[in-house]
């Protein structure tokens, strides 16, 4: 096994998802936990699809399964790695005492450069970054219930706006949200409380007068830490923003499945 893998034990909680991408018209060669597996080495390592170890399946098959994995065919906004996430982030809340859908997020963005491989490229002025940028919502345990990845253009309140929007069934429990300064304003306020019927709070830092965490703004910024333990997503080398979210996603799917 590489560092990267998994369990067969940890597969099974969403091996049934996994396989009910496509119909079965006839039996298959490749085993769903080698094409798995090949897909966590080339998010954690950061390697090429032709760099891909020989140990597993061929580079080809592992890239059409990820295409299918991340396809959202239904109105719901979600894919096969969507409802896997949904179901490890559900499991992890329960196994906690807690119920599956939160009632507090805390909301932040966070910049990505473009490599000379991406299509779509914005840049942001403000932190002088021509990239990506991914918006996330995430309870006070750090785990992610919304999430998108825009442009870097796109400012921090209108991406997460479009977030809670596209994940509102995901947030229906929402009853406060927390953001930082960078989120301040009524018109931010007022655009949250009519999508998620939820209060905004603002933590600042100059209100602490001296240099300090801020007060549960430290969870998002744990979630953002733990995507850069996978090498694939400390720059955008991805030719669509749709491939870079799933990436994402499946970096949090990996860290759940890792503690089962």
């Amino acid at each position: 096994m590489y560092p990267s893998d998994i369990t067969r034990k940890q597969l099974e909680e969403i091996r049934v998802i996994l396989e009910s991408t496509r119909k079965k018209t006839k039996p298959t060669s490749l085993d769903i936990y080698n094409i798995f597996d090949a897909l966590l080495s080339i998010l954690v390592t950061g390697c090429q699809w032709r760099a891909l170890p020989k140990d597993y399946p061929k580079w080809q098959s592992v890239c059409r399964y990820f295409l299918f994995w991340k396809e959202r065919k239904n109105k719901q906004f979600e894919g096969t790695l969507d409802q896997v996430l949904k179901k490890l982030v559900s499991k992890e809340r329960m196994r906690n005492g807690r119920r599956s859908s939160t009632s507090m997020v805390i909301v932040d963005a966070q910049n990505a450069k473009n490599t000379d491989t991406t299509r779509e490229k914005g840049y942001d002025a403000g932190k002088k970054v021509s990239g990506i940028k991914k918006h996330i919502l995430v309870d006070t345990n750090g785990l992610l219930h919304a999430f998108l990845v825009t442009t870097a253009n796109i400012t921090d309140r209108n991406g997460v706006i479009d977030a809670m929007r596209k994940n509102k069934k995901h947030l229906s429990r929402v009853r406060r949200v927390l953001v930082d300064g960078e989120y301040s304003g009524k018109k931010f306020a007022h655009e949250v409380h009519k999508i998620l019927k939820a209060e905004t709070e603002i933590a600042k830092r100059s209100e602490l007068h001296a240099f300090a965490v801020i007060p549960k703004r430290w969870v998002v910024e744990r979630s953002f830490a733990l995507l850069e333990k996978c090498r694939r997503l400390w720059k955008n080398c991805e030719r669509n923003i749709d491939t870079s979210l799933h990436m994402m996603v499946l970096s949090f799917a990996r860290l759940l499945l890792k503690r089962l």
